[in-house]
């Protein structure tokens, strides 16, 4: 059911949900939260199609709020809402409420969405595209107990991460560590498997992808080891190498599908590893709502190295893999003690991965 409404306001929109409730049967409201998309017409689509899938995991309040542009002096002095209210079928688990503003109102999309929050329940601020720098200080974002991110999305991922990590409140988030949880459960399974001493790693992907970046700093933050970031032609990660003191230990995925697991003296492993679309990405961040360390901490490391061409590699680096020859490789080394202060798209991970010990050589 859809119920349009013209130059509205919040109240209105209120009682159009609770009209929608009732016509199809159901008056009693079953969602656990409300997700705040943020977005422009352009991505709204797609970001809502995303959260509609979602919803069958997380019912919830969808809010999508887009700010239209006014091409005149005249409009952009004149206030308006528009609302499309959808409920049952037409709206996944939940009920959807398109918000579009012109004008002033555009610059307040906080009391306007205010009074659409279910009451008692969490909120979370998804930004599909144009994301604020400080997502905690923006209006709506000040609303959330949780606020996502994709860096993959902006015109320069890598310098976004560094903005992010300047800016990092408790609760901030990132679609592009969401693409590496995959990876991170299955390195971490891998190392439980072999009693050795990483001494050197290497991160293979395309260039300019922050889950590249975000899962080399992940690694060089929890093993204290010198990380080389190489170039492929994707699509998105490629491999990750780990040099140990018992062999050598590769996930190797080339196809952006099925990846193979080889671990010295142990047959190969084929693992599935396909990369995920927006909607298992969006469920995965909905499935938590405490504010996410591992990311805190490896967002933290390094970032003032991510624009760096090369760096001095560690003087124990005679078992590291050979760099590729493609590019200049960037090496992420151990952090000193004051400097610690995915075409988007990889197979759900349930659960998040147990964290790597700080130095392997002591399992």
């Amino acid at each position: 059911m859809k119920i349009d409404l013209t130059d509205t306001t919040a109240g209105k929109v209120n009682k159009a949900l609770v009209q929608g409730r009732r016509a199809i049967g159901t008056p009693a409201v079953g969602m656990v939260l409300t997700l705040v998309i943020v977005t422009d017409e352009e991505n709204a689509y797609d970001a809502l199609k995303a959260a509609g899938d979602a919803s069958h995991e997380h019912p919830s309040r969808t809010l999508v709020v887009i700010k239209r542009v006014s091409r005149s002096p005249r409009d952009r002095t004149a206030s308006r809402l528009d609302a499309e209210v959808r409920v049952g079928a037409d709206a996944g688990s939940g009920e959807t409420v398109i918000l579009r503003l012109y004008g002033e109102v555009a610059d307040h999309a906080d009391s306007v969405v205010l009074p659409l929050l279910l009451p008692d329940a969490p909120v979370v601020v998804w930004w599909p595209v144009n994301a604020p720098l400080d997502p905690a200080q923006d209006p709506l974002g000040a609303l959330a107990q949780r606020r996502v991110t994709d860096t993959y999305s902006s015109e320069q991922p890598v310098r976004e991460l560094s903005a992010r990590a300047d800016a990092y409140t408790p609760g901030d988030t990132d679609l592009s560590w969401t693409r590496i949880t995959p990876w991170r459960s299955m390195l971490a399974a891998a190392l439980d498997q072999v009693v050795c001493e990483v001494k050197a790693v290497e991160v293979e992907g395309e260039e300019f992808n922050p889950s590249c970046e975000l899962l080399a700093m992940w690694l060089a933050d929890r093993l204290d080891v010198p990380v080389k970031r190489s170039l492929s032609a994707g699509p998105g990660l490629t491999a990750v190498r780990l040099a140990t003191s018992e062999g050598a230990i590769a996930l190797d995925r080339a196809d952006g599908s099925l990846a193979t697991l080889s671990i010295d003296g142990q047959p190969d492993r084929a693992v599935a590893l396909k990369r995920r679309d927006t909607a298992e990405l969006i469920a995965e961040e909905l499935r938590r709502l405490d504010p996410d360390d591992t990311y805190a901490s490896a967002l933290r490391f390094g970032v003032e190295r991510l624009n760096a061409s090369s760096a001095p590699a560690a003087q124990d680096t005679a078992s590291a893999p050979d760099p590729l020859p493609k590019g200049e490789p960037v090496t992420y080394a151990a952090a000193a003690p004051a400097a610690a202060a995915e075409a988007p798209t990889t197979e759900a991970a349930p659960q998040e991965p147990p964290p790597l010990k700080k130095r392997a050589k002591t399992t």
